[in-house]
């Protein structure tokens, strides 16, 4: 990517970094969601 480009990407680039950054900390959740009820689910399993 050349500079010339990266410029004219530039004026959109904050909305799409805060999407990102939103999509990440949802999927982080997500993933520790899950993680919790696995660990429930192993934890409490009868034997």
């Amino acid at each position: 990517m050349t500079g010339e480009e990266k410029q004219r990407d530039e004026p959109k680039s904050p909305h799409n970094e805060r999407q990102m950054w939103w999509w990440l900390g949802y999927f982080l959740f997500g993933i520790h969601i899950v993680a919790f009820v696995m660990i429930y689910a192993v934890t409490h399993a009868p034997k």
